[in-house]
């Protein structure tokens, strides 16, 4: 793809692979359009089944109704649950209500609830890192309230107080810098040298994948743009990580409506990625706007594959297959 004749060539663009949907997140949305297609307008959402403004509201023109809590949910409707993932309290005010439920939790998130339910089950106090207030952390925390203490970084692992030194387990939110999150661990296992942790990084593999493509495009590029909404917290964390790895600046735009041209000047080389919550659609309209003013140039950088799929909830599974049958 290169610039055309009418506008001048100013730079390039390097573009991350992967970046964009994870299998998390593409579920999540299929498990609304099927509901949708399967119980018709209107099934209800509770929270944003993923964290981008653009999605959400295309699932709204389609019949989605997003709401805060299950009580805000007609007594007997459908309702899906995002998926960060919920506490056991929500299952049980759902049901209260007769509602149907469709769980659209991430499985990776669902791996980090049942190592809090293990944990808890061992009596061990858990620090789970993350931050406070984003849905995933708080649906964590009520799979074992009792024990959970939560930590947002270094500073807090430094206070964070605990009954038995010798009983503690760590967890993390899914979406987290994995360099900080390191640093965190570390500082935990100086204060509690018998810390125990997930068999496996609970940090996802999308966002892990998506941080080490960034950083190779960053340290190339003198502006990084992240398409992502403010409120998704591994697309908050590709900026900064791309700002760790060189980039002079990076910044985060929901779409291509929100690039300020002044960013572009004296810039030769724009990198471009995505979160793993944000349509490919996006990105095809920021370059698009980055090629009407001279960069077209785009070379498309590849730093780990993907094909990792996940299966749709059970109980949309189960209604699908009603239907087909009917």
């Amino acid at each position: 793809m290169t610039a055309t004749p009418s506008t001048p060539a100013r730079g390039r663009v390097l573009l991350a692979r992967p970046r964009g949907y994870c299998a998390g997140v593409d579920r999540a949305v299929q498990t609304v359009e099927k509901a949708l297609e399967l119980y018709g307008a209107p099934v209800y959402v509770r929270k944003q089944i993923v964290h981008n403004a653009h999605v959400v509201r295309t699932l709204e023109a389609r019949g989605a109704v997003f709401v805060e809590e299950t009580a805000d949910v007609p007594e007997g409707a459908t309702v899906v649950l995002s998926a960060h993932g919920v506490a056991p309290t929500v299952h049980a005010e759902a049901a209260a209500r007769s509602l149907r439920t469709i769980d659209a939790t991430c499985p990776l998130v669902t791996k980090v609830h049942l190592e809090a339910k293990r944990f808890a089950a061992d009596d061990l106090d858990i620090v789970l890192i993350g931050h406070e207030g984003h849905e995933e952390v708080v649906g964590t925390t009520g799979q074992a309230p009792e024990h959970i203490h939560l930590v947002d970084g270094i500073d807090e692992a430094a206070t964070v107080q605990v009954r038995d030194p010798a009983k503690v387990a760590y967890l993390s939110q899914t979406t987290l810098s994995v360099d900080e999150t390191n640093v965190t661990v570390e500082a935990l296992r100086e204060r509690f040298p018998l810390l125990q942790g997930p068999p496996s990084a609970d940090i996802c593999y999308a966002t892990q994948n998506r941080q080490v493509a960034v950083k190779e495009i960053a340290a190339a590029s003198e502006l990084v743009i992240v398409v992502g909404s403010r409120n998704s917290s591994n697309s908050v964390r590709l900026v900064e990580v791309a700002l760790d790895a060189g980039a002079t600046a990076s910044y985060l735009v929901d779409d291509a409506a929100e690039i300020d041209p002044a960013w572009l000047d004296g810039v030769k080389t724009v990198g471009v990625t995505s979160g793993a919550s944000v349509p490919e659609d996006l990105v095809a309209g920021v370059l698009a706007w980055l090629a009407d003013r001279g960069f077209g140039d785009v070379t498309e950088v590849e730093s780990a594959k993907e094909s990792l799929l996940f299966a749709l909830p059970p109980e949309l599974r189960r209604g699908l297959k009603a239907a087909a049958q009917a």
